[in-house]
């Protein structure tokens, strides 16, 4: 086989980057906030950032609907849900076969609940009621409330059943008879929640201000803790009686008394018009003020760009202290679970449909990421946990095992301009059988659709040229696979290096101050102490500069100078530099004045030019982030400039004696630039403005014609000033 020479392979590798810019970009995925960008499917994060495998999700056959609003795991093996905007109760049975078992006559099945004797209960909203139901297709109105929503139920260890309500926010207390009262009023819209502890008291969220409440068998209620959230949506606690709240809303203020970690990720909420009345309460936190929105079939309908509200998970330890263990600004917190067996809290949000852990040690980890917008609640049975989701709706179980493959795909990188990829990289392991392949695929839009490129196939290697064709976007997906579920890969980061293809910037406007005017840099000086004690222990402490504030440049004039400001723009964004060059109106070649500085504006001295109309280009050049030879310009031509040094004259003068009069007559010329004002004077009088004879001074030659006054012991000399558009003037002495 024929070799090329070294040269020749040289000259290849330049024709290769003679339009890539000179420094190679780093793209990189390394914390677990930088993994949080992309899509997880069957993959998981842990706290330190690092991909593994998620555990394994069994799906479980469910109707078709709209909305799946509420759940019931039933004593004897059967799932029964309450639909949204259908308002059926569905029955799953241990055999997987679903059938309607209750349609109520209400929108939404909001809540479920059973008593001992098996008997089923389903809350109605809006404007519902709660229904008995006995078999299929066997219900009775059990209680009617008279409120708008009832949001949740829980039954009391006396039998008696306790029920959520808004707009009014209010608990009722039912007997098994049916009569039902309410024992506790909020101040807010809604109570949103209930969670029965093993004290045998009630805690329950409410909606308007995301308030946690303690209310005892007998209705007495005090205050754990006030969020700075619109609403407390979902409560649990643990057998040490500590609680932990769901709250989401837009956050009315910051607490001074939480304490919180770096904000992570949260959607759209749920409440009510502002009202309700007050209750009697040891409060434990300030108050703060708070207006809820919509329904909950609202929220979950309401788009994510529409209105992006945020969400939090507190701890609350039983004297009263709460702890911020997770927030976002795009993630809302919808349902949350405590895991005893795992000494770990579980919580569900939108609109990512993202399943969270937070650990003993408040470390917060990414479960799961389900195939719906939502992770709407969370019920426990035995080791498993079942996820009720929306958009679309879904129920599947939780299991203790791992999943034996699993996909991430990361967020699209955008490269500003075409660009050259260069190596992925990724540090992880894979070991035991377990493996992990990374594949890539671009194209020129944001979104991947049809006209991005196939998948590459896979990289094997740790290090690999990306072989994804020169794109601006790319996106990179990773494939984790175990054959036992034992074990996982583990990826901790991921790079991609590109070059992106060289633009020439571009000057996007090329301005000139008036004639004499100047931008002044204002002077600098230190901080001084005006007045200071001579006897100090040590130096006054000198303000940061980083805190300095920067003062304008202020504009001036300056005789015979002229001002050039212009803009400049480069898609690499690449240092540039800039030379200035005239040309005056006639010649051809064009003379460079400064070359590679640095920016606008520039200035230059105008008398050291011939007066005349010019032309000045600025040429923006990409040379300092570029090698020699491979740098590219872009340059802008401005409107014609006139450099006019010249003072204007005064010929023809004529001045006669006319009684108390003088009689004037003269011709006021300037060589480059219209006449703009001529005065005249006879001492001792004062200058006088005079107009020239076709009333308007607008041309380069303009006629005078007029009669000045003689003021009584004037000399008998007359002074003329003639201004032009430039600022020279001329001075025309004579004597009459």
């Amino acid at each position: 086989m024929k070799k090329l020479p070294l040269l020749g392979l040289l000259g290849m590798a330049v024709l290769r980057l003679s339009l890539l810019a000179v420094t190679p970009q780093k793209w990189e995925l390394r914390t677990r906030e930088d993994f949080l960008r992309g899509k997880f499917d069957g993959v998981s994060i842990s706290s330190d950032g690092a991909l593994g495998l998620a555990p394994k999700e069994e799906k479980i056959a469910s109707p078709t609907e709209e909305f799946y609003l509420s759940v019931l795991l039933a004593a004897d093996g059967a799932t029964y849900l309450g639909t949204g905007h259908g308002g059926k109760v569905y029955r799953i049975g241990s055999d997987g076969k679903s059938e309607v078992w209750f349609q109520a006559p209400e929108m939404d099945v909001t809540c479920l609940a059973q008593d001992k004797r098996g008997a089923l209960y389903a809350a109605t909203s809006p404007n519902g009621k709660i229904y008995r139901i006995t078999e299929r297709g066997k219900a009775e109105t059990f209680f009617d409330p008279a409120e708008k929503y009832i949001w949740d139920l829980v039954f009391m260890d006396s039998g008696r059943l306790w029920a959520a309500v808004g707009e009014t926010a209010g608990i009722y207390e039912i007997s098994p008879q049916g009569e039902g009262r309410m024992i506790f009023k909020a101040a807010e819209n809604h109570v949103l929640c209930l969670k029965k502890t093993g004290r045998g008291d009630v805690l329950a969220g409410s909606g308007g201000n995301g308030v946690v409440y303690r209310i005892t068998a007998d209705g007495r209620a005090s205050v754990v803790f006030e969020t700075a959230y619109e609403e407390v949506r979902s409560l649990d606690t643990d057998r040490d009686g500590v609680i932990y709240a769901a709250a989401s809303g837009a956050p009315s203020r910051p607490r001074k008394d939480e304490l919180t970690p770096a904000p992570s990720r949260a959607e759209p909420g749920l409440g009510g018009a502002a009202g309700g009345a007050t209750v009697t309460a040891s409060v434990t936190a300030v108050t703060v003020p708070g207006v809820s929105g919509a329904g909950v079939v609202e929220s979950l309908a309401a788009s994510p760009a529409a209105a992006r509200e945020s969400g939090a998970v507190y701890r609350i330890s039983a004297d009263g202290l709460a702890k911020l263990l997770w927030s976002s600004g795009d993630e809302m917190v919808y349902t949350l679970l405590w895991r005893a067996d795992e000494r770990r809290v579980l919580f569900g949000t939108g609109s990512r449909g993202r399943l969270y852990a937070v650990d003993k040690d408040d470390k917060v980890s990414l479960l799961a990421q389900e195939n719906s917008e939502q992770v709407f609640e969370l019920v426990p049975l035995d080791s498993k946990v079942y996820i009720l989701s929306n958009n679309p709706c879904s129920l599947v179980r939780l299991l203790p095992e791992q999943r034996l493959q699993g996909e991430y795909l990361g967020p699209v990188v955008d490269a500003r301009t075409l660009a050259t990829w260069g190596r992925i990289a990724w540090e992880g392991s894979a070991d035991a059988g377990s493996g992990l392949e990374l594949q890539t695929r671009s194209g020129n839009t944001y979104e991947p659709n049809a006209t991005w490129s196939e998948w590459s196939p896979p990289y094997q290697k740790k290090e690999e040229q990306v072989l994804s064709p020169k794109a601006r976007y790319l996106q990179v997906k990773a494939v984790l696979r175990t054959p036992t579920g034992k074990v996982s890969p583990v990826l901790d980061t991921l790079t991609v290096f590109y070059l992106q293809a060289n633009i020439a910037p571009s000057v996007t406007r090329l301005e000139y101050l008036k004639p004499n005017e100047v931008f002044l840099k204002m002077p600098e000086q230190e901080d001084v102490i005006l007045g200071l004690e001579k006897n100090l222990p040590e130096p006054a402490a000198k303000k940061d500069d980083s805190f300095r504030i920067v003062i304008p440049p202020k504009k001036a004039e300056r005789k015979g100078f002229q001002t050039i400001t212009w803009e400049a723009a480069d898609e690499n964004g690449d240092t540039l530099v800039y030379t200035i060059a005239l040309r005056k109106e006639g010649e051809a070649d064009w003379r460079v004045v400064e070359d590679a500085w640095p920016d606008s504006p520039y200035t230059f001295d105008t008398t050291a030019y011939p007066d005349g109309t010019y032309y000045v280009r600025i040429t923006a050049s990409d040379a300092p982030s570029n090698p020699a030879g491979l740098e590219l310009s872009g340059e802008r031509i401005g409107p014609p400039l006139v450099i006019d040094n010249s003072l204007p004259v005064v010929r023809n003068f004529t001045a006669a004696r006319n009684g108390a009069s003088l009689d004037v007559a003269f011709q006021a010329e300037d060589a480059s630039s219209n006449i703009l004002e001529v005065k005249v004077l006879v001492r001792p009088g004062e200058w006088r403005v005079v107009f020239p004879v076709d009333g308007i001074a607008d041309s380069r030659s303009e006629s005078f014609k007029f009669s000045v006054r003689i003021p009584a012991g004037a000399e008998n000399m007359i002074t003329v000033r003639v201004k032009d558009a430039y600022g020279n003037v001329g001075v025309y002495r004579q004597n009459f």
